[in-house]
C-alpha cells in the first residue's frame, strides 16, 4: 500500500495457494493468478486462516457438489487489497472477515429478524463467484481453479463478494478473530440465536470438537446450569471443562443402554436442548431422543453427506411436542451479529484462546489436515507470512 492506494489494484496478482486437485489427496502449494475484483467484489490479502471440519468433508467428497481443482478454506481474516465497482462498505486497508454465509441487507431473508438466509444470494457449496458465475483463480497454465463456499482462504489472496464480507476492528489479534469467521460464531450462535438457551437450563452436546465446544461456550454465556458433553473419547472431558462442560458421557460405554436412555435418566426426562455437532444422521436421532417431551429442542450443526436422510416417527413427532431444527452458521447474520460477539470477546465475556491448539506456517497445511483428521487439534491457525 502506498498513499492509501493499492499498487496492484486492477491487475492480476500472482501468489501461493493450496490447491486440492483430487479428493482425499494432500493439497499442493502452487502459484496461482488471482484476478481483480469485479463489480460488487473485494480482493483481500489473507493474514491467517484455520482449518475446519467442513473443509475435510468436502476435501474427501467424490460426488457433487465436489469439484476439483479447488481452493478450500473458509475461516480466515484478511485485509482489503482492492474493491470492485459499486463497493462502498469497505475500502483498501480495512481489516475484514470473509464468511461463507452472505448478508446483503436488502432482501426479504436479510430483513426478517428470524432468518439468516439471504434470498438474494442463496447459499450453495458453489465453485464460482455468486454474481456472474465465474472464477477469479487460474493456475500458471491458465487452468481454472474453483472457489469454495464463496471464500477460498487457502490462498494468499482471494476474491469475495461484498455480501460475504464483515468489517472488523483491526485491534483484535488475527489468530483469534479468524475463528469468528466460522466455528466460534456457529457454535456460540446456535446456543444464543437458534436455541435461545435460557438461564438454568440443561444442555447436551453430542460431539466435543471445536463446534461442540463453541456451543458449550455459548450455553455458558446464556446461563445454562448443566452442560453435558457426549463423545467417544473420554480424554476430551478435561478439555471440555475449560469451555463450561459440567458432565461427560462416553457413548461407547453406557452399560448396554442406548445413550439417549442414559441422558434421559441423568436429566429426569430429557434435556432442554440437545445439539448434534458431529454430522451423522444416527447421532441426530440419538440427540432427538435425548431431549425432553413437551418443548425440548434438538439443533443440528454437524455437516453430513449431502445425500444423508433422517427417518422419524410421525406419531411421536405429533405427540411428544419436540422441535428438531437446523442451525446454519449458528443462525447469525454475519454483519449484524459478529460485531456483537467480538465486543463480548473484547469485554472478556467470551473466551476463544482455548480453541487454538496449534499455529503453523501456511506451507505446513497438510500437517494441519493430519492433526484435525486424527482428532489431535481443535483449531490449527496457519499464518501466511510466518
Amino acid at each position: 500500500m502506498t498513499g492509501g492506494e493499492s499498487e496492484t489494484r486492477g491487475k492480476p496478482i500472482r501468489c501461493r495457494a493450496a490447491i486440492s486437485r483430487q479428493p482425499g489427496e494432500p493439497v499442493v502449494i502452487e502459484e496461482v493468478m488471482v484476478a481483480p475484483p469485479m463489480a460488487g467484489e473485494v480482493r483481500i490479502r489473507i493474514i491467517c486462516t484455520s482449518l475446519c471440519q467442513s473443509d475435510i468433508t468436502f476435501w474427501k467428497l467424490k460426488v457433487p457438489p465436489a469439484c476439483f481443482p479447488r481452493i478450500l478454506g473458509h475461516e480466515a481474516v484478511g485485509v482489503v487489497e482492492s474493491v470492485g465497482e459499486n463497493v462502498s462498505e469497505v475500502e483498501e486497508g480495512d481489516r475484514v472477515l470473509p464468511t461463507l454465509i452472505p448478508e446483503c441487507g436488502e432482501c426479504k431473508g436479510c430483513r426478517w429478524e428470524k432468518s439468516n438466509l439471504c434470498s438474494k444470494f442463496p447459499f450453495e457449496v458453489s465453485h464460482l463467484m455468486p454474481r456472474n458465475k465465474s472464477s477469479r483463480f487460474t493456475d500458471l497454465n491458465g487452468e481454472i481453479i474453483y472457489h469454495f463456499v464463496h471464500v477460498s482462504s487457502f490462498s494468499e489472496y482471494t476474491v469475495v463478494d461484498i455480501a460475504n464480507i464483515t468489517k472488523i476492528d483491526p485491534a483484535i489479534p488475527p489468530n483469534k478473530v479468524c475463528l469468528f469467521s466460522c466455528g466460534v460464531s456457529t457454535g456460540v450462535g446456535a446456543a444464543w440465536r437458534t436455541a435461545d438457551v435460557e438461564k438454568g437450563s440443561t444442555v447436551v452436546i453430542f460431539g466435543l470438537g471445536a463446534i461442540g465446544l463453541a456451543v458449550a461456550e455459548g450455553s455458558k454465556l446464556c446461563g445454562a446450569s448443566r452442560i453435558i458433553g457426549v463423545d467417544i473419547n473420554p480424554e476430551k472431558f478435561e478439555i471440555a471443562k475449560k469451555f463450561g462442560v459440567t458432565e461427560f458421557v462416553n457413548s461407547r460405554d453406557c452399560g448396554g443402554k442406548p445413550v439417549s436412555q442414559v441422558i434421559v435418566e441423568m436429566t429426569d426426562g430429557g434435556a432442554d436442548y440437545c445439539f448434534e455437532c458431529v454430522g451423522f444422521a444416527s447421532i441426530v436421532l440419538d440427540a432427538f431422543a435425548s431431549c425432553r417431551k413437551g418443548g425440548g429442542k434438538t439443533i443440528i450443526l454437524g455437516v453430513d453427506r449431502p445425500d444423508a436422510t433422517l427417518s422419524l416417527n410421525s406419531f411421536e413427532m405429533l405427540h411428544h411436542g419436540k422441535t428438531l431444527m437446523g442451525s446454519f452458521f449458528g443462525g447469525l447474520k454475519p454483519k449484524s451479529h459478529i460485531p456483537i460477539l467480538l465486543q463480548r470477546f473484547m469485554d472478556k465475556e467470551l473466551n476463544v484462546d482455548n480453541f487454538i491448539t496449534h499455529e503453523m506456517k501456511f506451507e505446513d497445511i497438510n500437517k494441519a489436515f493430519d492433526l484435525l483428521i486424527q482428532g489431535k487439534c481443535l483449531r490449527c491457525v496457519m499464518w501466511m507470512d510466518k
